[in-house]
């Protein structure tokens, strides 16, 4: 699995111009904006003002709740707290999502305000003689681990390893399918015998508030499958990388 940031929330550059003059403190983008949703919500100015005349009070003063960061951090703290979470929902991420299986996709389904672009296995062709060179898989962990227990499979006593079984069986359907294409069978009709183990390729992108709810709910511990849990710690690593502001976020129960 390869999980990378391809894109998030940045102000504009003729914002920034507009209130670099007015800003005496150092401000994370995604923060800034998070700053002025919330204060919109509770101060008489009007949106386009409130870094200019908000700013320095909130991004230039140590947090005043005995905890961490700054004033921001802890109106932050305040409002989430609060459960009025849909501020953040103004802070959005995009994801480049490789090699994941095509049952982590199904399960990122179930998840509500997340926007998907998934590899087509219609339109790209998985052929061993395609420019893909077949379709490549994921090997769950269950049974790697199990690999060299061997099973009993006739009234013969032959035997076979799980792990040759697990990659017998990958062969076998990669044949299949290419058998079926040269038999004319067309590539959309092909991928009904391409597994949930095939990979595929995801853009992902989500808000803030979304993404939180992800991961609190794929997080290690909540009983997730593997492969979900290491995507939700993926992406929670990415963000953290951008806003180290975020971390304690991502920390709660």
């Amino acid at each position: 699995m390869n999980v990378q940031l391809i894109a998030y929330t940045q102000l504009s550059d003729s914002f920034k111009k507009q209130i670099q003059s007015d800003i005496q403190f150092e401000y994370n983008e995604r923060a800034a904006i998070a700053l002025t949703a919330i204060r919109t919500c509770y101060s008489p100015n009007p949106p386009s003002e409130i870094l200019s005349l908000e700013g320095n009070k909130y991004f230039g003063n140590k947090a005043t709740d005995g905890k961490s960061g700054t004033e921001a951090d802890r109106l932050f703290r305040h409002i989430t707290g609060s459960g009025h979470s849909s501020t953040l929902e103004h802070l959005n991420y995009t994801f480049a999502i490789e090699g994941v299986s095509r049952a982590l996709m199904g399960q990122l389904t179930r998840h509500r305000h997340l926007s998907f672009s998934i590899q087509s296995q219609r339109y790209v062709r998985f052929g061993s003689e395609d420019r893909s060179g077949g379709f490549a898989y994921v090997t769950p962990p269950s049974v790697e681990k199990n690999k060299d227990v061997v099973v009993n499979y006739n009234d013969f006593g032959d035997t076979e390893t799980v792990g040759e079984i697990y990659e017998t069986l990958m062969k076998r359907l990669q044949s299949g399918y290419d058998d079926l294409r040269k038999g004319g069978v067309t590539a959309e009709d092909c991928r009904s015998i391409l597994p949930n183990a095939a990979t595929t390729n995801i853009v992902l992108t989500g808000n803030l508030r979304t993404l939180l709810e992800f991961y609190n709910k794929r997080k290690p511990g909540k009983g997730a499958q593997y492969e979900i849990t290491e995507l939700a710690e993926g992406i929670k690593s990415k963000i953290i990388e951008v806003d180290e502001w975020l971390t304690a976020y991502f920390e709660e129960k």
